[in-house]
């Protein structure tokens, strides 16, 4: 069956991100007395799919099934779960999952009704399966990854889905690859620090943004997001012809961003995202290409947390804000579990914008001088909900650390 088959949908959207879906029934069996008698299950369909990976040239996991429970609170021993069960483990590369391709999971049948709350369950690594869940470091060897309470309790995320009657309640996990592996100094281990959010499916008819960057920028030589109010939604990197497709985007209306070594940060302004057609950036011969930017500049430093470096579950990221525009994410970086420290490079040209058109014929970028190698750093530890901020106008290297 194909992709488009599998993940058909047919939800009402709700909220944009980590979003709850209420999806409309329609028709029951027949009841007593020849009257209609409404049906109480619907039938709740998981998939995954995943954002780029920094570092890496393999992510795998190991899953052995899906939880959801009405109660946000519930601990995995409390009553009221219902499993998806895969009949057998799957292990998944979550970098074969860009560019809009997703992994069927599962799907049950369950009460109709509100779930607040999923747990992503993943296989443990044992002396039987060592490489259970792993990474491939580019350029190194494979190795396991610690997954602490993956495999015992599961990843906790707060679903707010609703399941109608006689319909079927379509969701994606997004695993936020790049985002959710960090190194643990000199160890060499390297630990699962799970970021994953659930988007609903509402339709293959739409949900989806197409395009294409430089050819020079092809095979994951750039990474393209869409963000709102600065924060991505969904991110890629490009295929091996510098196509992107971005899948599964709420609807609404987004900020693109192309990021790339040697290149401007770029934006394309007010794309349009709808459940009933395909968005397209440009085309073939219509390509998004960053101008180039001659020098750029590294920031690095240490999170710190209590006063130590070790476990901050810290994490930085670079903002940039466009005159006469949005402010957008151009780089994440997480702090080392041991060490505490985080490096990211950044360009120091202007960055450029552009307004969002359907069928252009080319792309006119305008540059924003004022804002070159202006950044703010936002950064955040375990436990913290408001993060620290620096800005910072950039010449050549930096340190800035963030204490908490």
């Amino acid at each position: 069956m194909s992709q488009q088959a599998i993940h058909r949908s047919v939800a009402r959207f709700g909220l944009p991100v980590i979003a709850a879906a209420a999806l409309a029934a329609c028709g029951g069996g027949g009841g007593y007395s020849g009257q209609p008698m409404a049906s109480t299950t619907g039938t709740l369909r998981v998939s995954i799919t995943d954002a780029p990976a920094c570092g890496f040239d393999h992510v795998y996991v190991t899953v052995e099934k899906v939880r959801v429970n009405g109660s946000a609170s519930a601990a995995p021993t409390d009553a009221g779960w219902t499993d998806i069960t895969l009949a057998t483990p799957q292990r998944i590369d979550l970098l074969a999952l860009s560019n809009g391709a997703l992994t069927t999971l599962g799907q049950t049948q369950l009460p109709a009704g509100s779930y607040q709350q999923l747990r992503l369950v993943l296989s443990a690594n044992t002396p039987a399966n060592p490489l259970a869940n792993s990474v491939v470091p580019t350029g190194g060897a494979e190795q396991a990854v610690d997954t602490p309470s993956a495999a015992q309790s599961g990843i906790k995320l707060n679903a707010g889905m609703t399941v109608a009657a006689d319909k079927v309640a379509d969701f994606a996990i997004d695993f936020d690859a790049c985002k959710s592996f960090v190194r643990a100094g000199n160890s060499g281990k390297i630990i699962m620090k799970p970021v994953l959010s659930l988007i609903p499916m509402l339709s293959d008819a739409g949900m989806r943004i197409v395009g294409f960057v430089d050819a020079g920028l092809a095979n994951g030589g750039a990474t393209v997001s869409v963000q709102s109010a600065g924060v991505p939604v969904r991110a890629t990197p490009t295929d091996a012809t510098g196509k992107f497709v971005l899948y599964p985007v709420p609807a609404g209306s987004y900020d693109l961003v192309v990021t790339a070594n040697g290149r401007a940060n770029a934006v394309v302004t007010g794309v349009p995202v709808t459940t009933t057609a395909y968005t397209y950036v440009g085309s073939d011969t219509v390509r998004l290409t960053p101008p180039a930017s001659a020098a750029s500049a590294t920031v690095s430093g240490t999170v710190t947390l209590a006063g130590s470096t070790a476990n901050t579950e810290g994490s930085v990221r670079a903002l940039q804000a466009l005159t006469g525009g949005p402010s957008v994410e151009v780089a994440f970086a997480n702090a080392d579990a041991a060490s505490g420290a985080y490096s990211m490079r950044l360009p120091l040209a202007a960055p450029v914008l552009t307004p969002y058109m359907a069928s252009p014929t080319s792309f006119t970028w305008t540059s924003t001088p004022a804002d070159a190698a202006k950044y703010r750093f936002e950064a955040l530890a375990s436990g913290v909900t408001t993060p620290k901020t620096q800005s910072l106008t950039l010449s050549t290297d930096a340190v800035l650390n963030f204490g908490f």
